[in-house]
């Protein structure tokens, strides 16, 4: 099991504002924040270059997370864990009281990044998918952010780095400057390349998972009013059925089976803590 860095998130919070609250879903530590507050933050330390470490979690990071404990741990290590899919903002409100105004979306957040970082100046680098992938997502990024700095790119080699691999691709990265790093390497292997680098790059970590997909062309995102409506799981099973109709069916099942007993046991806390105050007050 992996030790928290108590230290480390002091250094960071004092040096760069405070980051977002989270609260506690099925044992994950999901940030309750939006677009423009996390887009502040990571801002703010990318200029810095203060590592830090952002994963937005749709339903099935979260009960990945959820079920396996060390995945878990590392995921409440990470300074942003944002609401990616509508159920988990959902979630937010029902188990928090937490109304935000929409979710925080990997792909959509990742092009906000990308029109600050242009105007800021930061580097960003591409990490993840395949040559083609990332290449056509470093052409199409630049022609939507012509001053954009793409400090570096490269495609995952689709197994375990080597550490002479490893070490390399941290010097790459380091050397390119870039104050921003996109891990494009699907949940839950985006988030412990992230968690693995959390000491050596010296960037902001963003695991943005289908985004590189979305913005290279490679493959097409659900319309707008299917998002807004929590059916993008529904467009995507039906782009790739076969790799993704158990994610979906039995992860969202999970998802509300979870809810409702997160909900009932909070349900009940809160009832027994008001009949003691009563008692309490009879006496």
């Amino acid at each position: 099991m992996t030790k928290p860095r108590l230290y480390e998130k002091a250094r960071i919070e004092k040096d760069s504002g405070i980051w977002p609250p989270k609260h506690n879903i099925f044992g994950i530590h999901v940030s309750a924040t939006t677009y423009d507050e996390a887009l502040e933050a990571v801002i703010h330390a990318a200029k810095g270059k203060r590592a830090s470490c952002i994963s937005h979690l749709a339903v099935h990071g979260l009960i990945e997370g959820s079920k396996d404990l060390q995945f878990g741990s590392m995921l409440n290590e990470f300074e942003i864990v944002a609401p990616d899919g509508q159920p988990v903002r959902l979630a937010l409100r029902l188990l928090h009281g937490k109304a935000l105004p929409d979710r925080c979306y990997g792909p959509e957040f990742m092009i906000r990044v990308c029109r600050r970082a242009e105007i800021e100046g930061v580097g960003v680098f591409l990490y993840g998918s395949q040559r083609s992938v990332v290449e056509a997502l470093r052409n199409n990024l630049i022609a939507q952010f012509p001053k954009l700095v793409i400090a570096g790119w490269e495609p995952s080699v689709f197994r375990p780095l080597t550490d002479v691999e490893d070490g390399a691709l941290v010097c790459r990265i380091k050397e390119s400057k870039a104050g921003v790093v996109f891990v494009g390497l699907g949940c839950p292997l985006q988030e412990k390349f992230a968690y693995a680098h959390r000491d050596t790059i010296n960037a902001v970590q963003i695991c943005v998972g289908a985004a590189f997909d979305f913005h290279s062309g490679n493959k097409k995102m659900a319309p707008a009013w299917m998002q807004g409506h929590s059916l993008e799981w529904l467009f995507r099973i039906w782009q790739e059925p076969r790799r993704l109709w158990r994610r979906y069916f039995v992860t969202n099942t999970i998802f509300l089976a979870k809810l409702f007993l997160q909900f009932a046991g909070l349900r009940r806390n809160t009832g027994s803590a008001g009949k003691r105050r009563e008692e309490g007050g009879e006496r």
